[in-house]
């Protein structure tokens, strides 16, 4: 009876993903990432002064990026063939993804309601 407790718990911890399957999220996760990064290094050289409603923009964004980042770095690792760090990586990214979605929407409602700088500008 105890060892049908532990055993779900076992199974779940040596439950595997397809190397394939890992490999097209990788590629789908660098593309992401390689766009945020280039996106916020345009915004980071554009000229003039920032606003606190850029600032918060790019706060987001930059978290958000260092996020998507560390489930890149992490899924780069053998052990990301584990389902259970495979979908740590996943919740990772997508929250990541979610911040610059955030910051990138408040970034454009703050230039619509006057509130913006150079974000938008370049």
């Amino acid at each position: 009876m105890a060892n049908d407790a532990v055993e779900p718990a076992q199974r779940d911890e040596h439950q595997r993903i397809d190397s394939i399957f890992r490999s097209g999220s990788i590629t789908a996760i660098g593309v992401v990432v390689g766009f945020s990064l280039g996106f916020l290094s345009r915004w980071a050289a554009l000229p003039g002064e920032w606003t606190p409603s850029d600032l918060v923009s790019v706060a987001l964004i930059t978290l958000g990026l260092a996020l998507q980042v560390k489930a890149l770095a992490d899924l780069l690792l053998v052990s990301s063939l584990q389902l259970k760090r495979y979908n740590r990586s996943v919740r990772f990214f997508l929250t990541g993804l979610i911040l610059v979605g955030l910051g990138v929407v408040f970034a454009v409602f703050a230039d619509l309601l006057g509130f913006g700088g150079i974000v938008l500008q370049g």
